[in-house]
C-alpha cells in the first residue's frame, strides 16, 4: 500500500495525505492558518483547530485531508485511523457509490462497493485498511489481505503485540497483529470471549515453518484463569489496567462490581497476584504487563 508524497515549500519535508505531517504557517487570516503544502501552494487550517499561541512562520502538526468539495484540508483532531492503518469503523450511511464509515473527522470515510469484501449496513461495525485511491481520495477496503504485509515477519517467541479480532474459523479466532499480519489464536487457547473488532494485546506463541503465526492472549507461563479471576482481568484490561478495589476495600462496593463477597474476592486476587499478573496496592489493583 503507497501514500502519495509531494514537497512541502522550501524545507525538505513532505506533504502525506491522510496522515499528520508538520507544516509551517504561511499566513495567518479571519478564517484560519494557510499553511505552506509544496506543490498545493497552501493548505487551510480553520480558526476552530488553530492551537493557542500559534503565528506565521511557526511549525504545527495536522492531519491533512480531504472535505466535502474534495479540497485539501488541515486540522488538529486526531482521526481513528490513518491511511496505512487498519481499524474497526461503524458504518453511519449506506449510498449509491458505497457506504460512510465514522472515523472520528467531519467528513466519513467512503468504503466503496467495490472494495467491500461482503456488503455491509448502517450501525454495522466494520475492520478496514485505509489507502489513497489512483485520484488521491482516501477510502477503506474491507479486503484486507492486500494490504496485509506479504513479507516473512520476524517475531520472536513469547513478544508482545497489538491485536484487532477479526473472524472465527474452526481452528480458532483470527487477529491481525499489529496492523501487519494475519494471526490465529487456536481453540485450545482462548479461554475468554471475545469479539469483532475487539483491540487488545497477545503474544506471538510461535511463528510455524510455513510463515503462519500462532497466537496467546495471556503472558506464557501464566495458567489459564476462569471465572471471578477472568472476570477480574477483563475489567482491568477495559479500566487502563487499575481498579479501585482492594482487600481492604469495602464489601458493599466489591459486590456492587462483581455481585460476589469480600471473601471470593480476595480469593481470586490473590490467585491473580501470585501468578504476578497484578500488583495489590492500598487503594486498589494494577495489571502488571510483564512477570
Amino acid at each position: 500500500m503507497t501514500n502519495e508524497i509531494y514537497s512541502s515549500g522550501n524545507r525538505d519535508t513532505e506533504l502525506q495525505i491522510g496522515r499528520y505531517n508538520r507544516l509551517t504557517v504561511k499566513r495567518d487570516r479571519d478564517i484560519g492558518l494557510f499553511l505552506e503544502a509544496g506543490r498545493f501552494g497552501t493548505v487551510l487550517l480553520p480558526r476552530r483547530y488553530v492551537p493557542e499561541g500559534v503565528s506565521e512562520g511557526d511549525e504545527v502538526d495536522v492531519f491533512v485531508y480531504l472535505d466535502s468539495e474534495d479540497d485539501l484540508i488541515a486540522t488538529t483532531v486526531e482521526p481513528l485511523v490513518q491511511v496505512g492503518g487498519i481499524a474497526a469503523l461503524k458504518v453511519v450511511s449506506t449510498g449509491p457509490v458505497g457506504a460512510f464509515l465514522d472515523w472520528g473527522l467531519p467528513k466519513d470515510l467512503l468504503l466503496p462497493f467495490q472494495q467491500q469484501r461482503n456488503p455491509v449496513s448502517e450501525g454495522q461495525t466494520v475492520i478496514v485498511a485505509v489507502y489513497l485511491d489512483n485520484t488521491n481520495r482516501i477510502a477503506a477496503s474491507t479486503k484486507l489481505d492486500r494490504f496485509l504485509n506479504p513479507e516473512p515477519c520476524s517475531y520472536r517467541n513469547h513478544h508482545k503485540v497489538n491485536l484487532l479480532i477479526a473472524e472465527r474459523t474452526d481452528l480458532g479466532v483470527k487477529a491481525i497483529v499489529d496492523q501487519q499480519y494475519w494471526g490465529l489464536v487456536h481453540n485450545k487457547d482462548l479461554f475468554r470471549k471475545l469479539h469483532y473488532g475487539q483491540p487488545l494485546s497477545g503474544y506471538i506463541k510461535q511463528v510455524r515453518s510455513d510463515g503462519k503465526i500462532d497466537l496467546l492472549l495471556e503472558q506464557p507461563g501464566f495458567a489459564p484463569v476462569t471465572g471471578l479471576a477472568e472476570r477480574i482481568l477483563q475489567q482491568l484490561q477495559q479500566q487502563g489496567g487499575f481498579l479501585p478495589l482492594s482487600d481492604r476495600s469495602d464489601p458493599e462496593l466489591i459486590k456492587k462490581r462483581f455481585g460476589v463477597s469480600k471473601k471470593k474476592y480476595k480469593m481470586a486476587i490473590g490467585t491473580l497476584y501470585k501468578q504476578r499478573r497484578i500488583d495489590i496496592e492500598p487503594e486498589g489493583i494494577r495489571l502488571i504487563d510483564s512477570p
